[in-house]
């Protein structure tokens, strides 16, 4: 079970991974915060000072069609905000 399924790669969490050494990453619903963390320094050797997670609520979606309205949500997911070490960043485009 692989506990970090992608980052999350905004406008948002560019400026706050700029800033303030952090860096946001979908991960797996069942995960806890030691687990994140140790995934996280395993990944990108980097120290991990703090993690934050929280579960980010489905929104809901509707379209006109020629049959009707058809509603609907997107899915929901947990994310992990990880505070990373002064000095150390973390690089999600040196994979590509």
């Amino acid at each position: 079970m692989a506990i970090i399924i992608k980052p999350i790669v905004t406008e948002k969490m560019t400026e706050l991974g700029e800033k303030l050494n952090r860096y946001g990453f979908q991960v797996e619903r069942t995960a806890n915060k030691v687990q994140i963390k140790k995934a996280v320094e395993e990944m990108y050797n980097v120290t991990v000072v703090e993690v934050n997670t929280l579960i980010v609520a489905p929104k809901l979606k509707q379209r006109y069609t020629k049959g009707g309205l058809i509603t609907g949500k997107s899915a929901s997911y947990k994310k992990a905000i990880v505070t990373v070490a002064e000095g150390e960043t973390i690089d999600f485009y040196s994979n590509i």
